[in-house]
């Protein structure tokens, strides 16, 4: 399937990733004003904005880390407030700053996201060692307590983690931080292809030229809205330009 394909066919589907007038505010302080924001299966969706702009605070919500003061967030049609457990099945996060249980080796780590999950024995097996191949994950790290890791190591450990579960959404905030070019790289190819097999990749990155060259749609948060949306698919000059949108967006 194309890029333009998949384009094309986000306005017949069902979006996987509704979010509906979301406001979240921290005391007096408002940071999201009403965002309202669709992604559909089969799209790499990228979310930015400068920092403290309200982008990981968006993904906060959608993954229930955070309550917010009013809206709606479903996630394959689970409300993250409603339906918690059965949103949180649908979807695989990587944090900025990876998140993990640092006394645990990485094979136990792993072992225990695949029990959350109900994974099999054979499946877990298949996918921790495709995840960690991709990855350039050595196997035999796997036996090190994840403490001993370097932070790239550790991100890898959370990527793979993601994932071995096949989720319908990856949700990925900052996922390049501290990762080696060749990994970058590496993760880029997987994004791209998990959303060409119908899958929804949701990801922030301050990486513009990253975004403008994989993703599918764009938006960029001002102001605790999403304040434009590009479809770099039927606006390919967007790509070239999306720095430059970005730059104007904030007045700098």
């Amino acid at each position: 399937m194309t890029d333009n394909s998949i384009a094309n066919e986000t306005a017949e589907r069902t979006p996987s990733v509704v979010i509906e007038n979301l406001y979240k505010s921290y005391g007096s302080k408002e940071v999201l004003k009403g965002l309202n924001l669709s992604v559909y299966p089969g799209e790499l969706f990228g979310f930015i904005g400068k920092n403290g702009i309200g982008k990981s605070t968006t993904i906060d919500c959608m993954i229930g880390a955070k309550q917010f003061n009013s809206g709606k967030i479903t996630l394959d049609g689970f409300d993250i407030v409603k339906e918690p457990l059965k949103a949180k099945s649908h979807f695989g996060y990587v944090a900025s700053e990876p998140s993990c249980y640092e006394v645990m080796t990485g094979y136990d780590y792993l072992e225990f996201i695949a029990g959350i999950y109900k994974i099999s024995e054979g499946e877990f097996v298949k996918n921790y060692t495709y995840l960690c191949g991709r990855l350039k994950l050595d196997l035999k790290e796997l036996k090190n307590r994840i403490s001993d890791y370097s932070h790239g190591m550790k991100q890898k450990i959370c990527l793979v983690a993601s994932l071995m579960f096949n989720p319908d959404i990856w949700i990925l905030d900052e996922p390049t931080v501290g990762l080696d070019v060749m990994t970058v790289e590496e993760l880029k190819k997987m994004m791209r292809e998990y959303a060409d097999h119908g899958k929804t990749v949701f990801v922030t990155s301050h990486n513009i030229e990253l975004v403008s060259r994989i993703c599918d749609r764009v938006a960029i948060i001002n102001n605790g809205t999403v304040a434009a949306l590009y479809d770099l698919n039927k606006e390919p000059n967007r790509r070239l330009q999306l720095g430059k949108l970005f730059v104007e967006m904030y007045g700098n």
